[in-house]
Parts: structure tokens; sequence; C-alpha cells
């Protein structure tokens, strides 16, 4: 009979891949008979239950969802049973997927990790590998076994940076490179003649989960780590640091500002005397920071506090007539 697809994802980009997924299921033959994706979670100021991207645009192709809060939930669990699904695709779900969920499918479970496996195993692979300043990354298409991203590697792509991508870009594109790959591979899977590789155990590194408290920083490490923290975590948490201006009167005011779009100025700025006070000037189009071991970043967006995000220049402008410096942080 028809084989039987199960798709689980839930964020914007898995949504992406659901769609390509399914319009090649259909071209090739397959069913796609299930979605299954996060509960919805409450969202924005008025905390509206809200689904998941992955969820709305399955309800838009008229594909069944189900939302356990958990894979091993026993009503889900026995759904699945029931459907004799041939293959299952996971791509960015979230959830844990216990032994009883895995030896359901009759050809097992694939994943699409935004990584080179087995570098940058876990939860933050994209902005853990844009954070170590990488020049190449990639995607593994892989069997799911129980220890997380530890399963045999049927195919991987690899993809060279610019050095100026942001996290949420390359997730994107990552994961529709993925979901490609999927769509190749699918086939082989069916008859038998894929042939999967072990991955290396030993050179196995982690990407853990960002932490609110990363996203800081006082200029106290090099430029090129700076602007490279500000691409990885672009969105959340984002990179904070704190600046001071100050008028002509001598009225102080702490600004805290998150840096968005940032590049690298190849000169260095000589020692780093006085190196707290900004040249509003320096540059044309940036904000110049000076960093404490004399490396030069330039901000091109930023963001105050409380305010949108706004091109340097414009912050610029309000800053007229102050001195504005870095926030001298204590060693």
């Amino acid at each position: 009979g028809t084989k039987k697809l199960v798709f689980l994802g839930s964020p914007k980009f898995a949504a992406e891949s659901l769609k390509k997924l399914n319009s090649a299921s259909k071209a090739m033959g397959y069913e796609l008979s299930l979605v299954v994706t996060q509960p919805p979670q409450p969202a924005g100021r008025k905390r509206v239950l809200t689904p998941t991207p992955v969820h709305t645009v399955a309800e838009e192709l008229d594909i069944v969802v189900q939302t356990p809060a958990k894979a091993s939930d026993p009503d889900f669990i026995e759904f699945l049973e029931k459907l004799e699904p041939d293959l299952c695709v996971t791509a960015a779900y979230g959830n844990f997927l216990p032994s009883k969920f895995l030896r359901i499918p009759r050809h097992g479970t694939i994943n699409i990790h935004p990584s080179l496996l087995p570098l940058f195993r876990g939860a933050a692979p994209v902005p853990r590998a844009l954070e170590a300043g990488v020049e190449t990354t990639g995607v593994t298409i892989m069997f799911t076994v129980l220890e997380m991203d530890a399963g045999p590697i049927i195919s991987q792509r690899e993809v060279t940076l610019n050095g100026g991508e942001k996290s949420q870009e390359l997730l994107d594109r990552l994961f529709d490179i993925g979901t490609d790959e999927v769509v190749k591979v699918i086939p082989s899977i069916f008859d038998n003649t894929v042939e999967p590789v072990e991955q290396e155990h030993a050179k196995a590194t982690h990407a853990d989960k960002m932490r609110k408290e990363e996203g800081v920083t006082a200029f106290t490490e090099n430029a090129v780590r700076i602007h490279n923290k500000i691409r990885a975590f672009a969105g959340w948490p984002g990179v904070w640091a704190e600046f001071v201006s100050e008028t002509s009167k001598g009225v102080r005011e702490e600004l805290r500002i998150k840096l968005i779009t940032s590049r690298v100025h190849e000169a260095q700025g000589g020692p780093a005397l006085g190196v707290h006070e900004i040249n509003l000037g320096a540059c044309k189009d940036a904000l110049r920071v000076v960093c404490d071991d004399g490396s030069v970043l330039d901000i091109l967006e930023l963001q105050p506090q409380g305010k949108k995000p706004m091109p340097a220049n414009q912050f610029k402008s309000s800053m007229q007539g102050k001195t504005f410096s870095r926030k001298r942080v204590p060693h």
C-alpha cells in the first residue's frame, strides 16, 4: 500500500520543512498522514494560547495534528500504533522520543540536525557553531536513537559561512537544505539500500541551550569573539552592553543597549588607554567601540532598552552634544 510518513516539528523553520516534505510526498506517491507538534503555548502580553507554526501549517494542509505534552503519552502511543507509519521525520520537534515511540515506525525515525555531527550535538547547534566562529558547518540526516543526536548518519551536507550570518537565517538555510536531503534519501530507506554510518562518538562536542546571562558583553573579550556572539545570540538572548551618556551640564544617564548587527574593524585601536570614551565621529555608518585589548568592533544596528531597533546613525544623532562611553566594569 501507500507508504505513510509522520512529521514531527514545532518552530517556523520546521513549518517550512513540512510544506516542502508534503509536496514532495505527494509527488513521490507517499502519504503524509500525521503531524506531531508541541501543544499550544501562551504567547504575547495577553498570554493567548497559540499553536506552533508547524501546527498552523498542518491545519492549512489538512493534515491530522497531534499535540501530546510528552511523546510517551499512552493515548498518543496508541494512536501512532494504530496508524502503522512507515517512517517518522523530525525537525526541531523539541520533545524526547522514548523507545516505545521509536519502535513503532517500520523503517525508523530520521532527524534533521543543523550541524556536522558528531560536532554540536544538543539543543543549540547553530548558535554554538556561530559563537565558536566556525567557517564551515552543515546539516546531518541521521536515524534517531535514544541518546541525543547520536544515531547513525544517512547523509551530510556542508555549508561554507561568510562570517556575517546570524542564527535565524542560518537555521532557515540549514533546514531548507536538510529537507531536500530527507526527500532525497527516503526512497533508499524504503527499499533498504540505505547505508548509515556510525558516528565517531569520541569526537562529539556539545551545544548546550543558551542561558540568558550569557547575553552580555563588557568589551573585555576580543572584537571577533563579541561579533560572533552577536551573530549567535541574535533573537534570544541577544547581546547587551552598558553605556553612559553625559550632557555638558554633567547629567549622566546609564543606557542598556542590545547590539544587533556588527562587523569587526580590521585596524587595531592602539593601546587600550582612555578606551572607554567612544568617538561618535570615528566611523560614518557605525558606532565604533574599542575593546579592552585594543581590537575594534563596529556596531551597525542596535536597540536601546525599551526602544525599537535602529541603525547606529539614528542613535548617534540622539547623542549629539553629549559624551558617550562604555560603562566601566570592575574587573
